[in-house]
């Protein structure tokens, strides 16, 4: 007997965050980017976004399953500061926050 299975591929977000004066950086994981910066904007975040005051978007990246951007996202996070700043820049040279530009 044969057991096939079907693979659900759901788009999926790596996220940045920082604070106003760009002092803090979060990265997150989420399936859906517009719903999850609403939620830190109005605190529903994590503490650390909390305590941070973490709702300003400067970088993201789409994936085509959640597996890949949960990958994706443990890899940013081993990343020194400068490392991530760097990417940031590459996409974000001006690290304009990008609240309205993700949909």
């Amino acid at each position: 007997m044969t057991v096939k299975y079907q693979v659900i591929l759901k788009i999926s977000y790596i996220y940045i965050l920082t604070n106003k004066n760009k002092s803090t950086l979060y990265i997150g994981v989420t399936s859906d980017l517009q719903r999850r910066i609403a939620e830190h904007n109005e605190g529903i975040g994590s503490k650390f976004t909390q305590k941070y005051a973490l709702k300003h978007l400067v970088y993201y990246e789409k994936f085509d399953n959640i597996t890949e951007a949960i990958h994706r996202e443990k890899q940013l996070k081993r990343w020194s500061r400068l490392k991530k700043e760097e990417l940031i820049i590459k996409l974000n040279p001006d690290w304009e926050f990008l609240e309205k530009d993700y949909s």
